[in-house]
């Protein structure tokens, strides 16, 4: 039986229409700025916590749009199920990486499609819905 974990997640898109991948330290897989729910916290009091944690970026509520749920396998640790909740927002303004982010980018969601060291929840749900797949 895999272990489950409930996360929030953010499709993070700048106004050419690019989508942000993190990479969080010590792992291989990129992903969208996002993390586990806290005891008793909302989807999207979690995502707007771990936004600001992680990239340093500051939405209010009525700033992001709830996009749906996804359930699939987790990028980066074994025989682990996500539970994903998805919001998504556009800014103009530059991330900047902070806590367990090691590296960011800024990817045409095509370009980003084509990698092979993106999360399951991007490569399965995310890019292919932004594509019109």
């Amino acid at each position: 039986m895999p272990k489950i974990l409930t996360i929030a997640a953010m499709r993070l898109l700048d106004p050419a229409g690019r989508i942000l991948l993190v990479r969080k330290r010590a792992t291989t897989m990129f992903m969208q700025p996002g993390g586990k729910l806290e005891p008793d916290e909302s989807p999207e009091a979690a995502v707007l916590r771990e936004v600001r944690e992680e990239i340093g970026l500051v939405f209010a509520p009525d700033q992001v749009e709830f996009l749906g749920h996804w359930n699939g396998p987790a990028a980066n640790e074994a025989d682990t199920e996500i539970h994903a909740y998805l919001y998504g927002a556009t800014t103009a303004e530059a991330p900047c990486i902070q806590a367990e982010i090691e590296q960011m980018m800024w990817l045409n969601p095509a370009v980003a499609l084509e990698r092979d060291d993106i999360a399951p929840l991007l490569r399965d749900h995310v890019l292919p819905s932004l594509l019109g797949g």
